[in-house]
């Protein structure tokens, strides 16, 4: 038996924008359609006799201003979601995929999980698949959860023996006994992925393919999920997985493949990978100035130009402990009107909002530059719990807050504990997005 899981060979997808799709119809909907098709062709007759105005009395039809109606409207563009992707995945790894949205990671699971056909190209899956492409995938939303478990199982091929084997061990894991006689359509979106997860995991996929769901559930459940996934590679199953979440990806995957605007930009060790993924959703580096380099500074009138990050030591990065200032050094370039403001934003992960700033707060004492200039801005004590944060700027005009320039993912700012270790094992202080300090006593008066 070979020990490719998964070959892909040119594979590409090409979407038409704005021309209406085939939809899945019933036999019902045929029916009727058949039984109607002798009064559509007598309407047809009379509308090219002119009777709704759409063809002309010769039977060609009708223009406006030179243009065909909109009933005779060409399809519309059309675009390549996936375009000569080619790539192998071998026998009990386990992949991560990643890259911006919308740069075809999802058209690639629904390809290789045969629910939507390539345009070009090929891939040959040696096994057998479990998908969890999106919350509820799979599950009928009028069964309960155990009809469900053997719904599934049976689609993947078990006999009922064998569902009923891993039966108890996908309820413990899902972490729904009470409701697993309940009908899954009054699931709460965390309950429909933990059983969805448990089922693909555990009916013994040879393949399993998981896409950015697993964000829905609680940490807990995340972190139980992902040892899963890693404990099933060391077992030979095979998996894919699609996050944004750059941690989770270097954690749990060997390698991982880089997408972008649909073409494989990097295929490697998941550590370079990640690396030249999130160097792309920087600007360039200046190694001479450490300086962040704008690459699309013509924005407008002003824009930021460039940026740097430094500690209250003057010393040049983007790692930061817990309680540190952190100070920017901002370039601006062009006219900036005379009430102008600067902001600043933290995101996660995840995309929410940390926490932000802004000299807006104090109008009275705003500082921009009106024409190309610096703008120095200390932030601190910094209050995050540990992880990875995208820094965002932006210029904005009072009142009103008009927007004049908005530079986003600048750079990714890390925070550290600066908790000392307890027992030889460091503190977690990932949970959460705010660190507040406490102190604690024995309760004695």
């Amino acid at each position: 038996m070979s020990d490719t899981a998964i070959k892909v060979e040119g594979l590409s997808k090409r979407y038409r924008i704005g021309a209406q799709q085939q939809a899945y119809r019933t036999l019902r909907e045929k029916l009727n359609d058949t039984a109607l098709a002798p009064f559509r062709a007598a309407r047809h007759l009379l509308t090219r006799n002119g009777g709704n105005g759409q063809m002309t009395e010769d039977g060609r039809p009708k223009t406006v201003n030179g243009r065909r109606s909109s009933v005779f409207r060409q399809p519309g563009e059309t675009f390549w979601a996936l375009k000569d992707v080619s790539f192998e995945v071998k026998r009990g790894e386990v992949v991560g995929i990643i890259g911006r949205n919308g740069a075809g990671k999802s058209t690639l699971l629904k390809i290789l999980s045969r629910i939507t056909e390539p345009t070009e190209g090929y891939a040959d899956i040696n096994g057998r698949i479990a998908s969890l492409l999106e919350v509820g995938t799979g599950f009928h939303p009028e069964l309960t959860g155990r009809e469900n478990i053997f719904l599934n199982g049976s689609i993947l091929g078990m006999k009922r023996v064998e569902i009923k084997k891993k039966f108890d061990e996908i309820v413990a894991f899902a972490e729904i006994e009470k409701f697993i006689d309940t009908p899954v359509k009054f699931y709460s979106s965390g309950m429909y992925v933990r059983l969805a997860f448990a089922v693909a995991a555990h009916l013994d996929p040879e393949i399993l393919m998981v896409d950015e769901v697993l964000a829905v559930g609680d940490i807990a459940f995340q972190k139980k999920c992902l040892n899963k996934v890693k404990e099933a590679g060391g077992q030979g199953q095979t998996s894919l997985v699609v996050s944004h979440n750059m941690e989770t990806i270097t954690r749990i995957c060997e390698r991982a493949i880089w997408l972008d605007r649909g073409r494989l930009m990097l295929e490697s060790n998941v550590s370079d990978t990640v690396s030249a993924y999130e160097a792309s959703t920087r600007a360039s580096h200046d190694p001479r100035t450490n300086r962040i380099v704008r690459s699309d500074s013509t924005i407008g009138k002003a824009f930021v130009e460039w940026l740097e990050i430094r500690s209250d030591e003057n010393e040049a990065r983007t790692v930061f402990a817990n309680g540190e200032f952190m100070n920017l050094v901002v370039s601006i370039s062009g006219d900036l009107p005379a009430a102008s403001y600067f902001e600043w934003a933290l995101f996660t992960e995840r995309g929410q909002v940390a926490t932000s700033g802004g000299n807006f707060f104090k109008q009275s004492d705003i500082k921009l530059p009106t024409r190309s200039g610096l703008l120095r801005a200390r932030i601190g004590p910094l209050p995050l719990a540990e992880g990875r944060y995208s820094l965002h700027l932006r210029l904005g005009e009072l009142p009103g807050h008009r927007q004049i320039d908005v530079w986003e993912e600048v750079s990714t700012i890390i925070i550290t504990s600066n908790v000392p270790e307890i027992g030889g094992l460091p503190f977690d202080l990932r949970r959460g997005v705010i660190y507040i300090p406490a102190d604690y006593s024995d309760g004695q008066a």
